[in-house]
């Protein structure tokens, strides 16, 4: 079963979320919409980046990277346009956040799978930089379970 809006998922005494939940996509989005750096790298770069997970505590979870002309986006559902997609399961997606497994060698091992446009993956590294840094304040209030 396919859900491309994951369930809110919260533990409001603490402000914890679940990964990939509606609170945590919203997290992000929000410091990806604030965030001047990657304001900066979509004035350089411009690529959609459609992510889906399957077999998680919420079903198959489908959400978006979308950069260019100078804005930055996140949320749910597939990009608009598409340049690359990535398809993994929960345990993969949960060992690439925690940085327990680097995206590069989930890729070589077969664990993340990757159609679409890869020269302009490639090309698009300082996006993924920028997103790594929006997202370090979000990963502090996550749970992977």
């Amino acid at each position: 079963m396919s859900n491309n809006s994951p369930r809110s998922e919260t533990d409001g005494a603490s402000g914890r979320m679940r990964y990939l939940s509606l609170e945590w996509l919203d997290a992000l989005s929000t410091e990806v919409a604030s965030s001047a750096h990657m304001t900066e790298v979509a004035t350089h770069h411009a690529i959609g980046v459609t992510q889906v997970v399957s077999n998680g505590p919420e079903g198959d979870v489908i959400y978006h990277l979308q950069v260019g002309d100078g804005h930055a986006s996140f949320g749910a559902g597939p990009a608009d346009p598409e340049h690359v997609r990535m398809e993994q399961d929960w345990q993969t997606a949960v060992d690439v956040a925690n940085k327990e497994l680097n995206a590069q060698q989930a890729f070589i091992a077969g664990k993340i799978r990757l159609t679409g446009d890869q020269q302009k993956l490639l090309d698009s590294q300082p996006v993924f930089g920028a997103l790594d840094a929006a997202f370090e304040s979000v990963r502090v209030r996550t749970d992977y379970r």
